[in-house]
C-alpha cells in the first residue's frame, strides 16, 4: 500500500477488495478474504477437515457455488447470485427445475418492514435452497412458471481459520477475535477483520511488548468452537483478556458487552479506557447468551474473560443483516479511531500489573527506596502520592488499575512508580497463577 495513504484510506482500499468476495462459513471466498488480510499481517492458515469433531459440533461440508439464478415467465434472469451474493440463501443445496410462482414463494425471503432491502438468510445445518430479494421486488413478481438454477455442491473439504500470535516478554495473552463469513455485509462483517488486522499491524511495530497478543479470524460460531477445541486448554492457563471485534465501522456510539463474569481484566480495562475517552457517551451491556462468539468463550466450561467491542450494537441498527449494510454505512475515519481505542486497551493491559509489598509491617520509609533525581518527568509530590497508594494496596489482590480508580492517580504514573519500587526491592511480582 502507498506510503502517502493514511490509515483510513488504506482501510477503504482493503474494504473495496474484500467487498465482492462470496464469503460463507467455508469455501474459497473465505480463503481469498484471508489472503488479502495476510497482505496486512502475516497470518497462519489452519484447515479443519469436514467431519472433524470439535467440542459438541462437527465441521460441515464445504459449500461450493458455481451459479444460482431464477428465470421469470418472460425469460428475464433475476435473483442472480453474481449480481448480489445475498440473493442466494447461504448453504443452499443444489436444485434445478421449473416451478410455479406459488411453489417458488415457499423458497423466497424478504422483509416487509424494510421493503427495499435484500435480507441475509442462511441454512447451514438444515438442507434447503432459497433466494432472497427485496419485498418490493417480491410483490412485483408476475404469475406464471419460473426456471430455478441452484448450481452448488456440498463437498468433503475444510473450514478455514487464520491466526497471528505476536510474542511478548510474558506468556500472558490478550486475544482479539473477529469473523470472516458474512457475504456482502459491510459493518456487520468487514469492519471487524479490517480493524483487527490494522490493530495487529500497529502492535507488531512496537519495539517491545510485555504481553503476548493473539489475533483470530474465523467463521462465526463453528470457527470459534473449532478454535476453542484446539486452544481452550491454552486459554485457561494464559488468557488475561479477550475481545470480540464486530460492527465497528459505522461511527456510532461505542458499546461494550461484558464477559459472563462481568468483572474480569477484559471488562475493567475496556470500561476504564472507554470511560476516560467518552465519559457517559458509551454504553456498557451485561453479558447475555444472545450475540456473537463471546457465547463460545464465555460458555460455562471455559468461562473465559472475553467481552465484545462494537460501535452500534449488532442487531440494533436498521440496516443489520440486509443489503443496506453496505459501504455507504461505513466511516473509515471512525474505524481508524477504533484502532486507536483498542491500542489504548492494549497499553492499559501492558501497564496494569499486580505487585506485593515486601515490607508490609508499617509504612516503609520511602526515601530509602526512591531516588527523586532519577524520576524524570513526574513531579516528586506525585511520586510520593503514587508510592503511598502502592505500598498500602499492593497486597497481591489489588492491581494497578484498581489503585488508579481508588486514588485518582493516573495509571501511567502508578506504572512508572511501581516499576521503580520493584527495582528497589520494595515491591515484587507475585507467583504466576496457572489457571484463570
Amino acid at each position: 500500500m502507498s506510503d502517502s495513504m493514511n490509515e483510513a484510506q488504506e482501510m477503504e482500499l482493503c474494504f473495496d477488495r474484500l467487498w465482492p468476495l462470496p464469503r460463507s462459513i467455508t469455501g474459497e471466498g473465505v480463503r481469498r478474504t484471508h489472503d488479502i488480510l495476510s497482505e496486512i499481517i502475516p497470518l497462519t492458515r489452519h484447515e479443519y477437515p469436514t467431519g472433524k469433531k470439535v467440542l459438541d459440533w462437527e465441521i460441515p461440508k464445504e459449500w461450493v457455488v458455481s451459479d444460482a439464478y431464477v428465470v421469470g415467465p418472460g425469460g428475464q434472469r433475476m435473483l442472480d447470485v453474481h449480481d448480489n451474493n445475498l440473493h442466494l440463501v447461504g448453504y443452499s443445496i443444489p436444485f434445478r427445475g421449473g416451478v410455479s410462482l406459488k411453489q417458488l414463494e415457499e423458497h423466497l425471503y424478504s422483509m416487509p418492514e424494510r421493503p427495499g432491502a435484500i435480507p441475509y438468510v442462511t441454512s447451514y445445518y438444515k438442507p434447503a435452497w432459497g433466494f432472497c430479494l427485496s419485498h418490493d421486488q417480491r410483490k412485483s413478481l408476475p404469475d406464471g412458471d419460473y426456471e430455478v438454477v441452484v448450481d452448488t455442491k456440498l463437498i468433503d473439504g475444510s473450514l478455514t481459520l487464520s491466526d497471528l500470535v505476536i510474542r511478548g516478554e510474558t506468556d500472558e495473552e490478550v486475544l482479539f477475535h473477529t469473523y470472516t463469513c458474512h457475504p456482502s455485509l459491510a459493518n456487520n462483517e468487514l469492519s471487524g477483520p479490517i480493524v483487527t488486522a490494522f490493530l495487529a499491524r500497529r502492535l507488531m511495530a512496537l519495539p517491545q511488548r510485555r504481553l503476548t497478543y493473539r489475533f483470530v479470524f474465523v467463521p462465526e460460531t463453528i470457527g470459534a468452537v473449532a478454535y476453542l477445541d484446539t486452544h481452550g486448554g491454552h486459554f485457561r492457563k494464559h488468557l488475561l483478556a479477550g475481545y470480540i471485534c464486530s460492527c465497528v465501522g459505522d461511527g456510532g456510539v461505542c458499546h461494550y458487552k461484558a464477559s459472563r463474569r462481568g468483572n474480569t481484566p477484559a471488562d475493567r480495562v475496556a470500561e476504564y479506557v472507554l470511560d476516560r475517552r467518552f465519559g457517559r457517551n458509551y454504553r456498557r451491556r451485561d453479558f447475555s447468551p444472545l450475540g456473537s462468539d463471546e457465547r463460545q468463550y464465555c460458555s460455562i466450561g471455559f468461562d473465559l474473560p472475553v467481552g465484545v467491542i462494537t460501535r452500534t450494537m449488532f442487531g440494533e441498527y436498521p440496516e443489520y443483516h440486509t443489503s443496506d449494510d453496505n459501504k455507504s454505512l461505513m466511516d473509515f475515519e471512525a474505524m481508524s479511531e477504533m484502532v486507536d481505542i483498542l491500542c489504548e486497551f492494549c497499553e492499559t493491559h501492558e501497564r496494569n500489573r499486580v505487585f506485593i509489598n515486601t515490607k508490609p509491617l508499617g509504612e516503609p520509609r520511602l526515601s530509602r527506596y526512591i531516588d527523586y533525581k532519577t524520576i524524570g518527568t513526574i513531579v516528586p509530590d506525585e511520586v510520593t502520592l503514587a508510592a503511598k497508594w502502592c505500598v498500602h494496596y499492593c497486597d497481591g489482590r489489588h492491581d494497578l488499575l484498581d489503585i488508579a480508580e481508588r486514588s485518582g492517580v493516573a495509571l501511567g504514573v502508578l506504572d512508572e512508580v511501581s516499576e521503580l519500587l520493584a527495582k528497589s526491592g520494595l515491591l515484587a511480582l507475585p507467583q504466576k497463577r496457572e489457571d484463570r
